[in-house]
């Protein structure tokens, strides 16, 4: 198979950047890269961001998108595609907004499947592993903080796309108020932005997860304290999930737990203690994953490729045509 003969797109949308990822037709990554906006940007400046950012990386690298085949889009906050029997869910719109797919669709003239970011997220790492997980909870810490469900060998959306949104249960009922309109969720407490927060606010000058790993490699008392705080209610959410759901795996997620691993451990000393009264030959085992701040939009391009078991029930988007416009695709 000639590598160039196809190109497939994936694209991460989180709450303060988009990450594109694009692979040709062998599944190997041809270009990637990444733009930054405010938490605050609207949908269409997002898409715009994006389309310039693809644009870009076509300039830069030769990648003209002519035998584009599908684009898989991550966005945050849950989303159900509509053609897995059920309607598109959209939470607070500028969280999962509407019409992202169609957009795609009219720029590129390809099928385009949607789903939530951590999620596809989830799908990524757990198909990076040489065996097969089929009972896995996922858990990213970035902009956001997001969940992915594996159980009985297939990722799970639920039925209105809400499976796995574990950013969302409440680690703080008088904590600090949340995008979802609640107070106190895990989000508020262990999202990079709250991190970062919450070093400032003990004492720390701490500006950017940088900043974050040098203290850690300085083993700044103050710093070291915020992480396993932060793990301990990572923990302590995680722990009710793995009561309900007992997985295998544990995987935590997302940049921040690269360059500050006691938040990790922290996270694993609390989980075995809220999981002691549970006889088990089958310890769950918590590690970060193996993937960065590119999985997000891997996992939109391992949907795309539908090869993985986990996918049943999942939708083939190459039988999803309706949404592409009736053109002849065209480079950009």
């Amino acid at each position: 198979m000639d590598p160039a003969s196809g190109q497939f797109l994936g694209v991460d949308f989180g709450h303060r950047r988009v990450h594109v990822v694009v692979a040709d037709a062998s599944h190997e990554v041809i270009a990637q890269g990444l733009e930054r906006y405010a938490d605050d940007t609207p949908w269409t400046d997002r898409l715009t961001r994006a389309f310039e950012l693809i644009d870009r990386l076509s300039r830069d690298t030769g990648v003209h998108f002519g035998a584009l085949q599908s684009v898989g889009i991550g966005v945050p906050g849950p989303y159900t595609s509509a053609r897995q029997g059920f309607p598109a869910v959209s939470w607070k719109k500028q969280l999962s907004p509407e019409g992202v797919d169609t957009a795609f669709s009219e720029r590129f003239g390809a099928p385009v499947v949607v789903d939530n970011n951590t999620r596809l997220a989830a799908l990524a790492e757990a198909i990076q592993r040489p065996d097969a997980v089929e009972n896995l909870i996922y858990l990213r810490l970035s902009d956001g903080v997001g969940g992915g469900l594996v159980v009985n060998g297939r990722l799970v959306a639920g039925s209105r796309g809400f499976a796995g949104e574990l950013g969302h249960v409440t680690a703080d009922p008088t904590g600090a108020p949340c995008r979802c309109g609640k107070r106190g969720c895990l989000e508020t407490i262990a999202s990079v932005s709250a991190v970062l927060r919450a070093c400032r606010e003990a004492g720390a000058d701490i500006e950017t997860l940088d900043d974050i790993a040098t203290a850690v490699r300085k083993g700044d008392p103050v710093v070291d304290a915020v992480l396993r705080t932060v793990g301990a209610a990572v923990g302590r959410v995680l722990g009710a999930a793995a009561m309900t759901l007992n997985p295998r795996e544990v995987v935590i997620g997302g940049e921040i737990v690269h360059v500050a691993p006691v938040l990790v451990e922290q996270a694993a000393a609390t989980l075995r203690y809220e999981l002691y009264s549970i006889p088990s030959d089958q310890p769950h085992i918590v590690r970060a994953a193996q993937l960065r701040d590119s999985d997000g939009a891997l996992g939109a391009i391992a949907a795309i490729f539908h090869q993985s078991p986990l996918l049943a029930g999942y939708p083939d988007p190459t039988s999803s045509v309706e949404h592409a416009p009736q053109q002849q695709r065209s480079a950009l």
